[in-house]
């Protein structure tokens, strides 16, 4: 990424309306490699059963692609997860993956920027064909809004509400040594 002259987003309004609400776990094996295919699929059914009974929200898809598909070079399956449940996800694949190499990436507008430059990787990383992917899209496309988590979910706090939080918040670590302090408003 070319750092000069970047300057990161630091409005409350437009950080708020930017956050990603929805992610996507890539679980990679080597197809033809047997003790990785059936480590994954081992782990899809303890996410399944953690879901389940209740560990988290997090939706494999029914399929598992025994070839490479699209970006991804190897066999894999992806797991849909919300923004209210990725703590969760990411714990529990970063403790229980074993061997396995997991893409993460946000689900935005932009697919082709969401694998390249927005991802993150569990394990070793993989090379992947980014000339599947689209370069934008009109929309996002939502997964499971029934559910009513991620992009489909209602509002939890006004922007009025954050701000008295974060007001608070900082009031509370003015006294902690360790903790940096927010630069003054603009």
């Amino acid at each position: 990424m070319d750092t000069v002259g970047y300057h990161p987003v630091s409005d409350l309004q437009t950080a708020v309306a930017s956050e990603i609400k929805e992610w996507h776990f890539h679980i990679y094996f080597h197809q033809r490699n047997a003790i990785e295919h059936d480590a994954a699929l081992q782990l899809r059914d303890a996410v399944l059963r953690l879901r389940r009974d209740g560990a988290f929200v997090a939706v494999p898809l029914f399929r598992v692609n025994s070839e490479p598909i699209g970006p991804h070079p190897v066999g894999s399956y992806e797991i849909w997860v919300p923004s209210e449940t990725f703590s969760a996800v990411f714990s529990y694949l970063c403790m229980n993956r074993g061997n396995l190499s997991i893409l993460v990436h946000p689900l935005t507008r932009e697919q082709r920027k969401d694998h390249e430059t927005r991802n993150s990787w569990m394990g070793p990383s993989f090379p992947l064909d980014l000339s599947t992917l689209p370069l934008r899209s009109d929309e996002i496309h939502l997964q499971y809004p029934i559910l009513k988590l991620g992009y489909s979910a209602a509002p939890q706090l006004t922007l009025e509400q954050r701000l008295k939080i974060g007001a608070n918040v900082e009031h509370i670590l003015s006294t902690e040594k360790e903790a940096a302090r927010a630069p003054p408003r603009e």
